[in-house]
């Protein structure tokens, strides 16, 4: 039998001693063969290094620890220096600032910063404070916002203390700008003495319009300007409306109302007065009667408050697509369940435009590989894109002669397909009733990258 003996610096092996007497031990077993052994002279053992804290059994290396296992972590903002009197003053002190609103908005905001930093969570904040986690969101941000104008020539003590009172709300809005779009906006906001809803309208109008640049009219308003992007938002709104209407003269109304530069002005002033760039030249996209065409953006259906949901048939389908679409869709429940009449295979949504939120019971979608089935006078884009037109099913007699109408042509050759084609050529061909009258023609979205903001412009 053997023992391990430990000491402070080695251990060695050494044959155990019975009953601490000091003669031979005998070696004998039943199990071994009576013969003597013969006696060498002890083999030196080597003595084995102790660890440090541990013994191993085997010479092999200890095996790799395990790696930490990887939780989710959620995001957060990196933690924004603080003013070391804030960070000085107890968590009581500040809850109390915090709860009763004692100073600016934006003296009292780092206070939440520093709460959560400290270990707080938003919702022991809003318990101990009544703030709520939206609004305390709100304030952080900002705030923040509020840093990022302040040395911005554009912004005058005056504008600045336009945000002391409720300017939270205001400068929230414009989160996603840029800081020099920031102040800009800034500025616009406090010369228009907008609200939250405003200064929202004003800062998407300056997102959304280096995206627009192929529109017509674009470059007749200043990038630069934010009330010239506004306007080019309600000048592009005024073009979905039919000509003459009122909701079409109200937007073009508020274009000049919102404007800054007075080349935009000139421009919304001919579009009221009907005398739109373009007309009668050779590179313009349509003829005098002008059936609205959008180009979706990437995102606006994620963005719109409300949508339309209409069925899709190709144009190969002909007329049976056409006829055999479904012609109501409800909404159903507290959620808002799309229901139709029947079912069917292909669906868009699109964002509630006016033209085809008035189309009620009967609107359809027709898709074309190209726009050469429309009856522009010059395209320049019609090979380069598919398009979508969409159709009221509704109003299906040729009464307008300016109006585009979707009729099934059929060739000498047997074959054919659906085309747009404008009432007077219909009438001069004595044809009276058509598959229904184009309300709206949709261009696909195009992603844009000349719009991205530069490294200086981030903060």
């Amino acid at each position: 039998m053997l023992s391990l003996t430990l000491n402070p610096t080695t251990t060695s092996l050494s044959p155990l001693h019975h009953h601490h007497h000091h003669h031979k031990p005998s070696f004998s077993s039943s199990f071994l063969p009576q013969t003597p052994f013969h006696h060498h002279p002890p083999i030196p053992s080597k003595p084995i290094q102790r660890p440090s804290s541990t013994v191993s059994a085997s010479a092999s290396p200890p095996p790799p620890s395990p790696q930490p296992q990887q939780h989710y972590q959620p995001f957060r903002l990196p933690p924004t220096p603080l003013p070391s009197q804030i960070i000085s003053v107890p968590s009581s002190d500040r809850i109390v600032t915090l709860a009763n609103r004692l100073g600016l908005w934006f003296d009292y905001a780092p206070l939440i910063t520093s709460l959560i930093q400290d270990g707080f969570t938003s919702s022991s904040i809003e318990e101990s404070t009544g703030i709520s986690a939206v609004e305390q969101n709100r304030l952080i941000v900002a705030t923040q916002v509020r840093n990022s104008i302040l040395q911005s020539s554009q912004i005058t003590p005056e504008v600045l203390s336009f945000f002391d009172v409720g300017g939270a709300e205001l400068l929230y809005e414009l989160r996603l700008l840029s800081a020099t779009q920031r102040a800009a906006a800034a500025r616009y906001v406090v010369e228009k003495k907008f609200d939250g809803k405003g200064a929202r309208e004003v800062a998407r109008a300056i997102k959304d319009f280096p995206r627009r640049k192929e529109d017509l009219g674009w470059e007749h308003f200043d990038c630069k300007m934010p009330g010239d992007c506004l306007a080019f938002s309600y000048f592009r709104l005024s073009r979905e409306h039919m000509n003459p209407s009122p909701e079409r003269s109200a937007a073009l109304d508020r274009a000049m109302e919102v404007t800054e530069t007075e080349r935009a002005r000139e421009r919304i002033l001919k579009e009221l007065e009907g005398k739109e760039d373009g007309i009668g030249k050779e590179e313009d996209v349509t003829d005098a009667y002008r059936v609205p065409v959008v180009r979706m953006q990437v995102g606006e259906v994620a963005e719109a408050t409300k949508v339309v949901v209409l069925p899709v048939c190709r144009a190969e389908d002909v007329e049976d697509g056409i006829v055999n679409a479904p012609w109501e869709c409800r909404v159903e429940g507290d959620f808002g369940v799309v229901a139709a009449e029947k079912g069917w295979k292909r669906w868009v949504v699109f964002p509630g435009w006016g033209p085809v939120v008035r189309l009620g019971n009967g609107g359809v979608v027709v898709s074309f590989a190209d726009a050469r089935a429309l009856p522009w006078r010059v395209n320049r884009w019609y090979k380069e894109e598919a398009i979508l037109v969409v159709v009221n099913r509704g109003e299906k007699a040729v009464e307008a002669e300016d109006g585009l109408y979707l009729v099934n042509v059929t060739r000498d050759d047997g074959g054919g397909g659906l085309k747009v084609e404008r009432g007077s050529k219909l009438k001069a061909n004595g044809v009276e009733e058509s598959l229904g009258m184009v309300v709206l023609v949709v261009r696909p979205p195009k992603e844009e990258t000349d719009d991205q903001l530069t490294a200086e412009d981030w903060e």
